[in-house]
C-alpha cells in the first residue's frame, strides 16, 4: 500500500533543497490564513472522492513515491498517499466545492485547478500526509525527484526533476502559471 506525507516548515512554508543550496526567502503567500486549508486541515489534505489513491498514477511517479515512502519509514516517519489520480468529474467536484467554500472562482483556483489543467487528472501529482511525513518529503523529496510545487499546499508533490536534482521555486498557489 502506498503512503505519503505533508511538508511544511515555519509558517507553513517548506523547503525542497539539495545539499549545498541556499534556501529561498519566505513569502507571506506561504503563511496559512484562516481561509487556508493548511490552517484547518494540516493532517487531512484533500482526498480523492473514489478508488485507490494510486490508481491511474504515472508509473514513474508511483515508483518514486514508493522509494520515498520506504526511506521515510527507515527514518521512523509515516508517509501516506492521500490522493493521486482523479477523474475529470472528481476534479470538477473539488473545484465546485472550493468555489462554494471560498466564494469565487479566482479564490478557489488558489487551491484547486480545473480538470483541463490539474496534474492530478493527468496522473502526474500526489497529495500526501500526515504532517510529519509531508515535512520529511519536503526535505528529502529532491532525492527521489519529487518536488512540492505550491507554497500554500504542503501536501502536493509532482515528479518535476530527475532524482538528485534541485527542485525549482514553488508557485505561491495553484492559480499561478496556468491561466
Amino acid at each position: 500500500m502506498l503512503a505519503a506525507v505533508l511538508v511544511a516548515g515555519a509558517f507553513g512554508a517548506a523547503r525542497l533543497l539539495a545539499p549545498g543550496t541556499e534556501p529561498t526567502e519566505w513569502s507571506p503567500a506561504a503563511e496559512p490564513t484562516d481561509r487556508s486549508p493548511v490552517a484547518d486541515q494540516p493532517d487531512r489534505p484533500p482526498a480523492s472522492t473514489g478508488g485507490e489513491a494510486a490508481t491511474g498514477l504515472d508509473p514513474e511517479l508511483e515508483r518514486r513515491f514508493e522509494l520515498a515512502q520506504a526511506a521515510a519509514a527507515e527514518d521512523g516517519v509515516p508517509l501516506t498517499l492521500t490522493s493521486g489520480w482523479r477523474t475529470a468529474e472528481e476534479q470538477q467536484a473539488l473545484v465546485d466545492d472550493a468555489v462554494r467554500r471560498y466564494g469565487s472562482v479566482d479564490e478557489a483556483h488558489r487551491w484547486v485547478l480545473p480538470p483541463d489543467t490539474s496534474e492530478h487528472v493527468a496522473g502526474a501529482a500526489i497529495d500526501v500526509g500526515p504532517t510529519d511525513g509531508a515535512l520529511w518529503l519536503g526535505e528529502h523529496g529532491w532525492e527521489f525527484g519529487l518536488c512540492r510545487t505550491y507554497a500554500n499546499e504542503v501536501w502536493h508533490f509532482e515528479a518535476t526533476i530527475e532524482p538528485g536534482g534541485t527542485c525549482g521555486e514553488m508557485f505561491a498557489d495553484a492559480s499561478h502559471g496556468w491561466d
